[in-house]
């Protein structure tokens, strides 16, 4: 099965991927069922979960139902129990929002999609240059959206396809409201000081054993942060599994030491 999942990722085009998906999720979920791992997303438990990696394959990580990584639920508990994001209430929780949120998510991950438009007190926006699934197709380097736009950006795992991050992130900034919060999600090495990146690698078989996947255009490291932080971020690296039970760990098949980038206008 590692092999099979191998080959599609590195073969099929991610547009059709994400469009196959929706139709092979429901087949997988039936089969899987059991009481071993849970997804908090949706609440359903699994016998096991399913292999995922365009290089090297990583075992039980992907949710059979709502095809969510370790990173998607991750950030879904940080935001479940750390914000306010999912409720009107803004007294409950220690980070407190406008009532009606204005939420910006670029390259829309299938398992957030639909839970978060159902949310009546978000005006929720989507976006994309090739997702089939965003709302507004655009380039992150230069968006049509005003300044100060935005109360919440979500922009996970995008900015390592990206040449100019630079730019990115000046744009990311701009469109963030002043006391705006933003999750920056990306692949990061954390045993290394310094981000490495070499255009001269075309070859995809290596920029996906360098880089991690062929798309990849480089490989952060702990640097990141004050690159956010150059740009204007104000920003907290969150350990979040350090206030997590081994036994929740283990049960929603998280990975142990996964920083969530959140950052602040």
């Amino acid at each position: 099965m590692k092999k099979l999942f191998k080959f599609i990722l590195n073969s099929v085009p991610r547009p059709l991927l994400i469009r196959l998906s929706y139709l092979v999720r429901p087949i997988l979920a039936f089969f899987l069922k059991g009481d071993t791992f849970t997804d908090p997303i949706d609440g359903k438990s699994f016998k096991t979960f399913l292999p995922y990696g365009y290089g090297k394959q990583r075992h039980n990580v992907l949710s059979p139902s709502t095809l969510s990584l370790e990173r998607h639920r991750l950030l879904w508990l940080y935001l479940q129990n750390e914000t306010n994001f999912f409720s009107k209430d803004t007294d409950t929780t220690p980070k407190a929002f406008e009532t009606t949120l204005r939420v910006l998510h670029f390259a829309p991950e299938q398992c957030f999609l639909k839970r978060f438009k159902k949310l009546t007190h978000l005006d929720y926006t989507t976006t994309d240059l090739e997702s089939p699934i965003a709302d507004v197709k655009a380039d992150i380097c230069n968006l049509p959206f005003e300044d100060n736009s935005y109360d919440i950006i979500f922009c996970n795992h995008v900015l390592e396809h990206i040449p100019d991050d630079t730019k990115a992130m000046q744009e990311l900034y701009r469109v963030l409201k002043v006391g705006g919060m933003g999750i920056f999600q990306i692949p990061q090495d954390l045993s290394r000081e310094k981000t490495f990146e070499d255009n001269t690698i075309t070859d995809k078989k290596e920029r996906a054993k360098i880089f991690g996947q062929y798309d990849h255009v480089r490989v952060y490291g702990l640097d990141y942060f004050d690159k956010l932080r150059s740009i204007g971020f104000k920003v907290e690296a969150v350990d979040y599994t350090s206030k997590l039970s081994e036994v929740d760990i283990t049960k929603y098949c998280l990975a142990k030491g996964e920083v969530i980038p959140v950052v602040h206008k």
